[in-house]
């Protein structure tokens, strides 16, 4: 576990833009003898947003951290005063009308309640997502027990993405719960604060546990970007090309999805959808999933589709909590792989906002989107390597110590609150594929290792090592460093 009587070799800064941890959640007075439920808890003092999870949660029997995480994943508590998301999601639970998922229309069946109100009303779209959750929990067969236990809900929250396959699914349902892992800390559009105290829960992934991973790393020769994650996109939504022997690509297209990291995947797998992009890159930790090839055209910037690559944004245009430092330098590090390759030009010319597209309709990336900050890491301003230690690892985690690996790299130790996790960093050889390795052996039990040629770093490695001291370390280069048996708590 992390560290208490020995001093960190090296402290480091939050990720900027990551979630901040609540140690608790607004309770009632302290003399109070019996234990408060996390929903009567939420619901002293509360604003009317905070005050309908609250109620949402306790009329449903649902979790209210959980629906807070699901609503929290999906908009960032932003209702967008009733307008639909790309994949025609309304309301801070992003309640969907479509034939794939059509939440909404039952939201209306299930609480009596018009379907124009759970577009525009947030309690009511509130009640009518948590409604939804508790059918899917109900068609699981979750009783009373079950439904008191948060780790249970896990498939419920996976169905209710609607999402297009498992795996996306499984995204879906991990995302929600790595936000009650870490904490939620949530300004709505009104200025309300709504929060989730950090705890750990071990989800009960039923079904999805032998469902492939998006996030972690494995071998797909379909990606053309080293970091990225395959999720291919369905075929009708792109048109298959043989670029650049048939077109040049010449330009860098930056849309913001108007939606969820998961729910973007989901969306461009829906043949329905009709459009798709190249990449699709997370708000909270930059991480990257490619779903169409850049050889084919993607089609996501009308005019420019023959000429360049579409990099979506998770996020809404209107809201600039979704734009976090981690997403910025990972999305400069991959148009910088992009144009280095093409021999685009690292300028506004040619790498463009889809507001820029000739004879295009949309805002995005808009406002919000700090062109100035993206192109200092595009073109080197910002140099080094794109990621942190904290953002390999996971929001909530800090580095408790560190080792240089000559000038190859670093291999950092990190600890949440509830596990440690290591990350080698590298110095040099950056977006190249390299020898990396990190490693982490928790005392008495066998040591998790991750090894591979990477182009920016190896890891995560985390362990849970309540009471027992851990060994950690890590390769890059020729230089190698191995940590005695310390950290002991």
């Amino acid at each position: 576990m992390a560290d208490r009587t020995h001093r960190p070799r090296r402290a480091a800064a939050l990720l900027a833009g990551s979630l901040t941890v609540v140690v608790c959640l607004a309770g009632g007075p302290a003399s109070a003898a019996p234990a408060t439920s996390p929903a009567a808890a939420a619901a002293v003092s509360a604003g009317p947003v905070a005050a309908a999870f609250a109620k949402a949660a306790a009329g449903q029997e649902v979790p209210r951290d959980l629906l807070v995480a699901l609503a929290y994943a999906e908009t960032h508590l932003d209702g967008h005063g009733g307008k639909p998301s790309a994949s025609g999601g309304y309301g801070m639970l992003h309640l969907v009308s479509s034939p794939a998922n059509g939440s909404l229309e039952r939201a209306a069946e299930l609480t009596g309640t018009p379907v124009s109100a759970l577009k525009s009303d947030d309690a009511a779209n509130i009640a009518g997502g948590a409604a939804v959750l508790r059918a899917h929990a109900d068609r699981l067969g979750l009783d009373a027990a079950a439904r008191a236990d948060t780790a249970r809900w896990y498939e419920a929250v996976a169905a209710y993405g609607g999402a297009s396959s498992a795996e996306v699914a499984r995204l879906y349902a991990d995302t929600v719960y790595e936000m009650i892992n870490t904490g939620i800390k949530a300004v709505t559009p009104a200025g309300e604060t709504v929060t989730v105290g950090a705890r750990a829960v071990q989800p009960d992934r039923g079904k999805y546990e032998k469902t492939r991973d998006i996030d972690s790393k494995f071998a797909a020769a379909a990606v053309d970007y080293p970091s990225a994650h395959w999720v291919p996109a369905s075929t009708s939504n792109y048109a298959v090309s043989s670029r650049p022997g048939s077109d040049r690509i010449d330009r860098i297209v930056i849309h913001v999805a108007q939606g969820s990291y998961a729910g973007t995947i989901s969306w461009f797998q829906n043949p329905a959808a009709k459009v798709s992009s190249h990449y699709v890159v997370r708000s909270s930790d930059g991480d990257v999933t490619q779903m169409v090839r850049e050889k084919d055209r993607a089609w996501h910037a009308g005019d420019y589709n023959r000429r360049s690559v579409g990099i979506e944004h998770e996020g809404y245009v209107a809201n600039a909590s979704w734009f976090t430092d981690a997403m910025y330098r990972s999305s400069a590090a991959l148009t910088r792989n992009i144009a280095d390759r093409y021999g685009i030009p690292k300028d506004r010319t040619h790498i463009v906002g889809h507001n820029q597209v000739p004879g295009a309709t949309h805002t995005d990336p808009g406002p919000n989107w700090n062109w100035s900050k993206y192109m200092q890491f595009v073109t080197g301003s910002g140099s080094g390597n794109p990621h942190t230690p904290e953002q390999v690892c996971g929001t909530g985690y800090d580095v408790i110590d560190s080792a240089a690996l000559g000038s190859s790299g670093t291999v950092y130790l990190l600890y949440n609150g509830t596990s440690n996790c290591v990350a080698t960093m590298k110095s040099t050889s950056l977006g190249t594929a390299t020898a990396v390795s990190a490693y982490l052996e928790v005392e008495g039990q066998t040591r998790i290792t991750d090894s591979g040629n990477f182009s920016y770093y190896a890891g995560p490695v985390r362990a849970s090592a309540a009471g027992k001291c851990v060994r950690w370390g890590g390769k890059a280069g020729s230089s190698v460093y191995d940590s005695p048996l310390e950290h002991c708590g």
